[in-house]
């Protein structure tokens, strides 16, 4: 399954390749092709479900987590003080899911900048969003942050809609990060290095009372 965002980049260079291979043009056409069958891999879109329990956030991107650590003043002045950052190589499924199952209940784009999505600076000045979801056992915050070579933030959602864990909520192309942003009563479930797989691979579980 491929996500639909990248049959543009897969159909034109392998159609382009094989004129150039026809015409007489080998090697134009060999690379153009490879690029077409890159983009066929960049762009899966693997089914995924998360197992765990209604208690349980799963990871929203496919990659490392390269970030543990006390969340931005921004985001602890919306109570959510913990944060966990996964990078997205080139080689990494780029398709976004749902973290909880929840409603996006705010929604905001920043066109930023391109620094390295390793770099701290990275999730203050790149191109970015933000999006808030609540769910029945808690709220969390996700931020989709381009990379150095990343073109464009794809997200499919407004605020009000639903989602389900797993779901999927959008795209980076080529190279990117996601950072969560976690309440106090959750408990981080992933260290720094971990692998992670979106909506399968359980990153954190809200232990608060979700009685109200």
């Amino acid at each position: 399954m491929m996500a639909p965002e990248g049959w543009p980049f897969a159909v034109i260079p392998l159609f382009a390749g094989a004129i150039f291979w026809i015409v007489g043009w080998p090697p134009v056409g060999v690379l153009l092709m490879a690029l077409g069958v890159f983009a066929l891999f960049f762009f899966r879109n693997p089914r995924r479900i998360c197992t765990f329990g209604p208690d349980t956030a799963c990871a929203p991107a496919d990659g490392k987590v390269i970030k543990v650590c006390p969340a931005p003043s921004e985001m602890i002045q919306r109570e959510l003080p913990k944060q966990i950052s996964i990078f997205m190589s080139v080689f990494n499924v780029h398709v976004n899911r749902a973290a909880i199952d929840g409603t996006l209940t705010e929604y905001s784009y920043n066109k930023g900048r391109k620094f390295s999505a390793f770099k701290d600076k990275a999730s203050l000045e790149n191109e970015q969003n933000l999006s808030v979801w609540d769910g029945p056992r808690g709220r969390i915050a996700l931020k989709q942050i381009a990379g150095l070579v990343a073109r464009r933030i794809v997200f499919d959602h407004q605020p009000g809609d639903r989602v389900r864990r797993g779901d999927r909520i959008g795209l980076i192309r080529y190279g990117s990060r996601v950072d969560v942003f976690l309440p106090d009563d959750a408990t981080i479930l992933v260290e720094e290095g971990d692998r992670v797989r979106a909506g399968e691979s359980a990153i954190a579980e809200f232990v608060g009372d979700t009685s109200s």
